[in-house]
């Protein structure tokens, strides 16, 4: 292939590239929805003298959230396909969102657009610059003049517009004021930043007034100044501007956010007032540092009045916001807003504690219900001097059982009251206990001996075996008749009911221990006459003490018995019952 074919198939694929591009423009463009701020605006032009700087970003927040779109904004000249350029060497280039003109020529008049995009939209903003020479002799143009109005016989302040993005660190100079290009002497006329205080307004104070300052880009200094056109009116009897929002109140909001505040004002026809907001008594595009910052005016007639409003756009909220006052003054009225915190969520914070609460309690309820018998068992332990009060009785539990016949003989019974209740109860933990049979005296009447014993008791203790023919001798037993008559009717103690098997038929029992069962309850036994049977840390045994009362002394009316028991496990009492309660 030869070199002119390679040429003429780049050239024809770079115009089909350039087709493409503009056919895309073209496309995205006719979606955009336009915004003409010229329709909007009482100002239809942005204003400059030839040869000076002249900064506008595109009155985004007069119609669109800038700081949703910043990333994505495009200047261009009204009817030219390619962006304005970005580099800040050239005399008309874009930094950021802004449209800069380093400086201005009477060529650059005309209209020019900001194409924003971003996912899902694209909006299309047109704007008109006029660029103009100042008149013959003059230091101003009175055609191409802001104008502003001030109220007769008050104290006014008149505002030198347009200065926002001519002010950072290097460029903080004064702004000097002429009217009808003339330096005035008059103490009535203050100059304070960008604004100058006029006190006792008459009607001579109407007329052209300049405002200048200058401003250093890139090794150059450039004038700055603007042209306003003051009127000054008569204050209209009952008809006083007014300041519909703020109202003097608070706000909350969130740290870091962004927030836009209006400040509404409504004032009668044919007059527009200054608006202005102030933070320590200073305009807020003075104060900070493009963080907080007012939008243009905007004004539209409804019936006899006026209603104006003045953007206050903060793009984050600080710290240092909370607490102070931003004033909107409009002439001579003013008003304030102040933003604070949120204030906190205590619904939330009272259903989160109410549940934790409730958590908590069901918490303690079942640990209580777990280990209710080890509390106690403890709380014994720790507090047995405080518990231990005499009440004149000897026993801690008088013990009734199935006694054995000439006919019948339970050795698991015998050796369950006579070995393993003394070794454990009376050894260990250091109970009395009154069985009959081993602890009466011969020779007394069983009535006697039973009527005065179970009075000298604070427990019965009713052991149970599974055979059927036990229950009969339980039931004819004159002891335990009058036992039963003495603890449920006459003295009302507490009855142990312990059972040695793990099923046993109540159906032939005496009605008197089916009403014990039904509301004591009873321990079951599961062990067998071995070692393992003397532990006082089974939950049997634990569940037995849990039952009787918290151990008293031993009474010295009690003589003491020989140790006779040949019993396989021995523990001293103290470490038995106190040391092992935690098992």
């Amino acid at each position: 292939m030869s070199a002119l074919e390679k040429y003429n198939i780049m050239d024809t694929d770079l115009f089909t590239c350039s087709i493409s591009l503009v056919f895309l423009f073209l496309v995205k463009t006719e979606e955009c929805q336009i915004y003409d701020l010229s329709e909007r605006h009482n100002q239809s032009s942005i204003f400059v003298p030839t040869g000076q700087p002249l900064a506008t970003d595109c009155l985004l927040g007069n119609v669109l959230n800038l700081q949703q779109v910043k990333k994505n904004l495009t200047w261009y000249r009204s009817g030219e396909k390619m962006p304005i350029t970005k580099n800040k060497h050239s005399r008309v280039h874009q930094k950021e969102n802004v449209l800069w003109f380093m400086p201005a020529t009477l060529e650059d008049t005309g209209s020019y657009e900001c194409i924003v995009e971003n996912v899902t939209s694209c909006n299309k903003i047109y704007l008109n610059i006029n660029v103009f020479k100042t008149a013959n002799g003059l230091c101003y143009n009175k055609k191409f003049s802001y104008t502003q109005y001030i109220l007769k016989s008050s104290t006014a302040s008149i505002v030198c517009p347009d200065l926002y993005y001519f002010r950072d660190k290097k460029n903080i100079w004064p702004v000097h004021w002429l009217k009808e290009c003339n330096l005035f002497e008059d103490k009535r006329f203050l100059p304070q930043r960008d604004e100058l205080i006029i006190t006792n307004v008459s009607g001579k104070d109407a007329g052209s007034y300049l405002c200048q300052a200058t401003y250093n880009y890139m090794g150059k200094q450039y004038n700055v100044s603007r042209n306003i056109y003051v009127t000054v009116v008569e204050n209209p009897a009952k008809k006083n501007t007014e300041i519909l929002y703020p109202r003097n109140n608070t706000i909350e909001v969130k740290l870091g956010s962004s927030l836009i505040i209006d400040c509404n004002v409504s004032s009668f026809k044919d007059y527009s007032i200054a608006i202005s907001w102030k933070f320590n008594n200073s305009l807020v595009n003075y104060f900070f540092n493009k963080r907080i910052r007012e939008e243009d005016q905007e004004d539209s007639f409804f019936a006899d009045h006026m209603f104006s409003i003045l953007r206050l756009n903060i793009t984050e909220v600080k710290r240092e916001d909370y607490g102070h006052h931003f004033v909107c003054r409009a002439g001579k009225v003013s008003a304030y807003i102040v933003l604070q915190r949120p204030a906190r969520n205590i619904q939330g914070y009272l259903i989160g504690g109410f549940l934790s609460l409730v958590f908590l309690i069901v918490v303690a309820i079942l640990i209580y219900k777990l280990l209710k018998i080890d509390i106690v068992l403890w709380y014994r332990k720790s507090c047995g001097p405080f518990l231990n009060k005499e009440d004149g009785k000897i026993y801690d539990a008088y013990v009734l059982y199935p006694k054995s016949s000439k006919v019948t003989c339970s050795c698991v019974t015998d050796s369950f009251v006579l070995r393993v209740l003394p070794e454990v109860l009376e050894r260990q933990c250091g109970y009395t206990l009154f069985i009959f049979g081993r602890d009466d005296l011969p020779g007394k009447a069983v009535v006697n001996v039973v009527d005065e014993t179970i009075k000298e008791s604070r427990r019965l203790i009713i052991v149970l075996e599974p055979k059927t023919s036990s229950y009969n001798l339980l039931e004819d037993s004159p002891e335990e008749q009058l036992v039963l008559y003495n603890a449920l009717i006459r003295d009302g103690i507490k009855v142990i009911l312990i059972e040695l098997a793990k099923t046993i038929d109540y159906t032939n029992m005496p009605e008197s221990i089916k009403y014990i069962k039904q509301k004591h309850g009873a321990i079951q036994w599961e062990g067998d006459i071995t070692q393992k049977s003397y532990l006082t840390s089974t939950r049997f045994w634990k569940k037995v003490r849990y039952r009787m009362p918290p151990r008293y002394s031993a009474s010295s009316e009690l003589p003491l018995r020989p140790v006779t028991l040949n019993t396989p496990f021995r523990q001293d009492k103290d470490e038995a019952c106190h040391f092992n309660d935690s098992g």
